[in-house]
Order: structure tokens, then C-alpha cells, then sequence
């Protein structure tokens, strides 16, 4: 591997092998997003926290200090919305000579494999690894599903990662799900678990990401299972455990307790 893309990727994923991303990039779909209102307020809290972010490069400079950050994951792909009839087609929305400006250590890209615009999102895959390689920036894949949530079983991920990798990506971003292994074992690049089923305890959230973890995932890409909860800095420091102390997801819920009932700690 080039010097400069073993640089960038060693910024992301840590000595043990292991990465926290923290996805702020909800808007460029959705807008103005529940706790994400003033993304500012919702990401200093939870920045010391994060190996990395995941962020528009609009977003990137109007609530990002520049002197303090962390590794920058950067969006590239967008162009529709929720208003929008299909959320699958997308085109590349920004430039690799834009990431290097913003000294983006990897840039992220969705996929939607299956879809109307499976080739579309693929071929601007493919394009998207020929320019990073090109500069030495590592792309990220994301499995996108769009509203097709029932898309989010083991075969379909299997299959959408293996793309992902087949086409270049150097990290991939995919759902967690039941029979995990066989998605991660199945794909040659790293993979990071973006979420899970809906649940409705921050229990449930550790025991996903610690399956996830124990079944071949290097890491996390949690946005709205962190700063959705009334305490996000407990829930990341919480997730932080699984990922980088193999914490269980018992010891995951007593470091949550614990930093939730600190006072100013929310």
C-alpha cells in the first residue's frame, strides 16, 4: 500500500485494529434531523470521543474548528432527498480535489445495490476508487438500502459488501443483522457496522455492536444510536468500550449508568 493511503487509513482505524466513526452527515438526505438541528452543539460533546467523522463538507466547515478535530471521513455522494421519489439516485456531489483541500483522510460514497440505480451507484463507485487511488484517499462504501429496510438480511449484505470490496472500496459501512459473520467473513475489506434493527434500549444497541464485533466488524458508524439518546456522552464512551476494550454489553450498560448519572454529563 502507498504511503500516503496506508497514512490516511492508519488514521482511521486505530493501533488494535479497531475504528469509532461518528456519522453526522444525515442532512444531506433529510435535513434538519432530530438532535442534529445545530450540528455544532451535537458534535463538540461527542468529538473526543470519535477515531473519526463522517461529514458533508458543507456541514465539515460552518460547525467544525479546524484546530480541533478529528480524522475527517467526508460525504461525497447525494444530490436527492426524503422529498424526493427515489432516495437510490444519487451522483457524486463532490470533488476529490475538494477533499484534498479539506485534507479528508477517506471519503464516503453510498451504494444501493438492487435498485433502480444499482449500475449508477456502482459505476460512481468504481469512479470514485480510480480518483482516491489516484491521490491516495481511501473510499469508504456505504450499503445504503434507502426505504427498503426489509433489505437489511444477512444474503443481501453478503452480497452488497462483496461489490463494494470487489469495486475497490477500502472500508465498507453496512448494517448489522442476524448470521453477521457470513457478511463479514464474506468481505475482504473492513467493515464497519452502520446500525441495527430499531430496538428501544441502549442495551439492545450494545448487544448488537458487541455481536457485530465478536463476528468479524473492525468497528462502528453510529450516529442516531449516540447523539439521539438523552445521553449521548454516556452511550459513546459506552460504545467506545465494546469497540476498543471488548467490553460486554453488560459492562457497556454500567459505564452508561455510570457516566449518565455525572453530573453535566448528558
Amino acid at each position: 500500500m502507498e504511503w500516503g493511503m496506508a497514512n490516511r487509513m492508519a488514521q482511521l482505524i486505530q493501533l488494535d485494529g479497531h475504528a469509532l466513526f461518528l456519522p453526522v452527515d444525515h442532512g444531506y438526505f433529510q435535513g434538519p434531523t432530530r438532535k442534529l438541528e445545530e450540528p455544532r452543539k451535537t458534535i463538540e460533546p461527542l468529538l473526543p470521543y470519535a477515531d473519526a467523522l463522517f461529514i458533508t463538507r458543507g456541514v465539515l466547515r460552518s460547525s467544525v474548528d479546524p484546530d480541533n478535530t478529528r480524522p475527517v471521513i467526508l460525504r461525497v455522494s447525494g444530490g436527492t432527498s426524503m422529498a424526493g421519489k427515489d432516495l437510490a439516485n444519487e451522483g457524486i456531489t463532490t470533488s476529490m480535489e475538494e477533499a484534498i483541500r479539506l485534507n479528508a483522510s477517506a471519503v464516503g460514497i453510498s451504494i444501493f445495490v438492487g435498485s433502480d440505480y444499482e449500475k449508477e451507484s456502482l459505476l460512481n463507485l468504481s469512479k470514485l476508487v480510480d480518483e482516491g487511488e489516484r491521490y491516495g484517499i481511501p473510499v469508504m462504501a456505504v450499503t445504503a438500502v434507502g426505504r427498503e429496510l426489509e433489505k437489511r438480511d444477512a444474503r443481501y449484505l453478503a452480497m452488497s459488501c462483496r461489490i463494494a470490496a470487489e469495486l475497490g472500496a477500502r472500508v465498507v459501512k453496512t448494517y448489522w443483522c442476524q448470521e453477521f459473520e457470513k457478511v463479514a467473513t464474506g468481505c475482504p475489506a473492513p467493515v464497519i457496522i452502520a446500525g441495527g434493527p430499531q430496538v428501544n434500549t441502549e442495551l439492545e444497541v450494545f448487544e448488537f455492536v458487541h455481536d457485530g464485533m465478536q463476528k468479524g466488524a473492525i468497528g462502528v458508524n453510529l450516529g442516531r444510536n449516540i447523539w439521539q439518546d438523552d445521553f449521548p456522552v454516556a452511550m459513546i464512551k459506552a460504545i467506545r468500550a465494546i469497540v476498543h476494550q471488548n467490553a460486554t454489553p453488560k459492562e457497556a450498560q454500567e459505564i452508561y449508568e455510570s457516566v449518565k448519572n455525572t453530573p453535566d454529563r448528558k
